[in-house]
């Protein structure tokens, strides 16, 4: 299993993920809920923390962001107040200093952290020299998999990030289109190679975007229904294989 903070171990993923798309073989390759994650987050902004023992800054770390998600989900987080984490946290007010500046500061942090390990597992991907359509497929299950373990950060992107300024936002949206440029290329790769036909990249792409929104905006959707993340994970899949053209290469 990735240490997310490092490279990935060499010759894991040949084995397993990104070629088996399936969810215990992408468990085996990252970790996104385990004391490994955090300590990558840690890694990130120790330059920025006055808390320099991993150990202790890893669990207060872990402590602020899950209450920022709580309260977030609660009254929203501009309406958040420093003192409203202290309290939820149970980290002191001068506490909250050693780690975050300001509630910007904060916003930025989530972000920050949730781009860096999409881009991560992303860039594993290329890595690998998949074909285009195993590439388009695993970059499908990889999304909605992270989605999943990581859904407070995503909806916290994508919900709370609107009301911070204008730099914060475009940050956010940084996430999406970093996606969506990923499918691109790899739908202009299968072009190239004639694999298949896409008539619109770039429309095929945000539709395959937004079908993966929905995941972690709507989830008690999905759960009233019964339709579970691999169920998903394969409708959204077929659905970009039903806007190729495959018929004539």
């Amino acid at each position: 299993m990735r240490v997310l903070s490092k490279p990935p171990i060499s010759g894991r993923a040949s084995l397993s993920w990104p070629r088996d798309t399936k969810e215990s073989a992408f468990d085996e390759s990252w970790s996104f809920n385990d004391n490994n994650f955090w300590l990558s987050v840690f890694e990130m902004y120790r330059e920025n923390i006055q808390i320099k023992k991993s150990e202790i800054a890893v669990r207060n770390l872990q402590k602020i962001f899950s209450a920022t998600f709580k309260i977030s989900g609660v009254k929203g987080f501009q309406a958040m107040s420093l003192r409203d984490l202290s309290l939820e946290s149970g980290i002191s007010m001068g506490g909250l200093y050693s780690y975050i500046g300001s509630k910007n500061d904060l916003a930025s942090m989530i972000e920050g952290g949730l781009r860096h390990h999409i881009d991560l597992v992303t860039n594993n991907l290329v890595e690998e020299g998949l074909k285009p359509l195993d590439s388009l497929k695993a970059v499908i299950f990889g999304a909605l998999y992270m989605m999943e373990r990581l859904s407070p950060w995503y909806y916290f992107c994508f919900m709370e990030l609107k009301g911070l300024p204008r730099d914060k936002q475009e940050k956010a949206l940084e996430i999406e289109l970093r996606f969506e440029r990923f499918v691109i290329d790899s739908l202009k790769r299968g072009e190239q190679t004639h694999m298949f036909k896409c008539e619109n990249p770039d429309l095929l792409a945000s539709q395959i975007t937004a079908q993966l929104q929905q995941w972690h905006l709507k989830p008690w959707k999905f759960k009233l229904k019964k339709i579970s993340l691999p169920q998903y994970a394969d409708y959204c899949y077929q659905s970009l294989l039903n806007g190729l053209d495959r018929s004539s290469v």
